[in-house]
């Protein structure tokens, strides 16, 4: 029986209800009346239920879906405007338990050389991240309570936050590791995290339950709830994901969305981030073994549909995508792109070896740089902005600055100012360049005139050398 409102992963996340829908979307998804009725609503912006979603996703009329595509990008730009979130992630440990079989560091494979950093490593790595610019990480580790028990996550948080080179410092640090207890949760709140991420790989129980045959993530209602033992712990963002490609992707569109509107209505406050993840090849990993494959295009209109559905939530992409699909889904909603990333343990301080094994095929492999002077060439102003996460701009603080469209007074100056650090102390001359014109256009689009004046007098005493202004 489906329930928004129940604690239960089999209530709020119905299968009935699912095939429910779609069966609707399938009966409707050519229906003009309808679709005319559910874009009506979705221009409202202010989100559209997880049925009316899947009839925009099931659409094939070509005029509807191009006014679903322009919808996707009125919205992404009324919310988040044109500016994009720099990160990187760093992986601690490959050690893990769980048996997934789409992951290599499932615990059956016995090719791969597992590692886990020493604190000193970890010093390493983000000095080296530092280097590159970076301000934001994404912590990831394998599920291993002997090798990588919470404590070390903790002790982990608390070295990067402790490190400070040249001018570099990382100012949030989230976190994607397996589902814990309130308690726990509670433990990595107070140890200072942004966002907790965690990535259900599939909504659909039965096919969740065949790939993950094995180990503590096997239990599919104790995965599913665990952003609600999160909230409970005081983590005010969470931010959800699936592997599209492992299922049907239909289904796990619709349970995405539902657990969004589950959050929204039992929690008080929708998910910080959704993620859109594709299968991607890796050491033991084939993704033709899976038969549920998307293209490039169902990509792109997976993105702009969770933008229409869920206009507050920031969205991200990662460098599993290549450079192409990365731009083509920039303005349907995207938010948040990875740069110079590697996805092996120790990859930033090491070259990467035959024997290394990545938990996927990175497909974008530009550097920071690169990427930085690519988003600024299209128009987009790279930020390394973690302001909101600084002042306590969080959850449901930071979803009615959002909601209400106020946030452009804080975002966009806060964009332009960690823009400026990076091009004083990491970016190349052609991108130096490029950005200092980007800043001076941008800095005139700040409505607030009090509040463009301060940022432009702050970004001048950034080039006199001061650091981390915000507002």
């Amino acid at each position: 029986m489906y329930n928004i409102m129940s604690p239960k992963a089999e209530e709020f996340i119905s299968d009935e209800e699912i095939r429910r829908c779609l069966a609707y979307a399938e009966e409707n998804k050519n229906n003009r009346e309808v679709i005319d009725r559910i874009l009506e609503e979705a221009r409202k912006m202010k989100g559209i239920s997880h049925q009316d979603a899947l009839v925009l996703l099931d659409c094939e009329l070509e005029d509807k879906n191009e006014e679903i595509y322009q919808l996707a990008r009125d919205i992404k730009q009324e919310f988040y405007g044109n500016r994009i979130v720099m990160f990187a992630p760093l992986y601690l440990s490959n050690y893990c338990i769980n048996g997934c079989e789409y992951c290599p560091y499932h615990a059956r494979n016995r090719q791969i050389p597992r590692k886990k950093l020493t604190q000193e490593e970890i010093r390493q790595e983000v000095i080296a991240l530092q280097d590159m610019g970076h301000k934001r990480l994404a912590l990831e580790a394998g599920e291993d309570p002997i090798n990588n028990p919470l404590e070390y996550i903790l002790e982990s948080i608390k070295t990067i936050y402790s490190i400070q080179h040249k001018n570099g410092a990382i100012r949030r640090v989230n976190v994607n590791i397996a589902a814990t207890t309130v308690e726990n949760y509670r433990k990595l709140k107070e140890a200072g995290i942004g966002t907790y991420i965690l990535f259900q790989e599939t909504y659909n129980k039965e096919s969740y339950e065949q790939l993950h045959p094995s180990g503590p993530k096997s239990d599919y209602a104790y995965h599913t709830e665990a952003m609600d033992r999160a909230m409970d712990g005081g983590i005010d963002d969470v931010g959800l994901g699936v592997l599209f490609g492992l299922n049907n992707y239909r289904y796990d569109f619709t349970g995405i969305i539902m657990h969004a509107e589950h959050l929204e209505a039992y929690k008080g406050v929708g998910p910080h981030t959704i993620s859109v993840p594709r299968l991607r090849r890796a050491d033991d990993i084939d993704p033709d073994v899976f038969d549920n494959g998307i293209s490039d295009d169902m990509f792109a209109k997976i993105v702009a549909c969770i933008r229409i559905a869920v206009p507050y939530t920031g969205m991200i992409v990662s460098t599993r995508e290549s450079p192409k699909s990365r731009e083509r889904v920039l303005n349907l909603g995207i938010s948040q792109i990875s740069g110079g990333s590697r996805t092996s343990v120790g990859g930033y301080t090491t070259e990467e070896r035959p024997e290394d094994t990545t938990q996927f095929e990175v497909d974008d492999r530009r550097t920071l740089d690169e990427v930085v002077n690519w988003l600024m060439k299209l128009g987009y102003v790279p930020s390394f902005c973690t302001a909101c996460y600084r002042e306590g701009r969080t959850g449901d603080r930071f979803m009615s600055l959002l909601k209400s469209k106020q946030i452009v007074n804080c975002c966009h100056p806060n964009a332009l100012m960690t823009l400026k650090e990076y091009l004083e102390d990491y970016a190349s001359p052609e991108t130096r360049e490029i950005g200092e014109a980007l800043i001076q256009k941008e800095l005139q689009t700040i409505p607030n005139p009090v509040v463009r004046k301060k940022a432009g007098e702050y970004i001048d005493n950034i080039h006199e050398g001061k650091r981390d202004f915000r507002f």
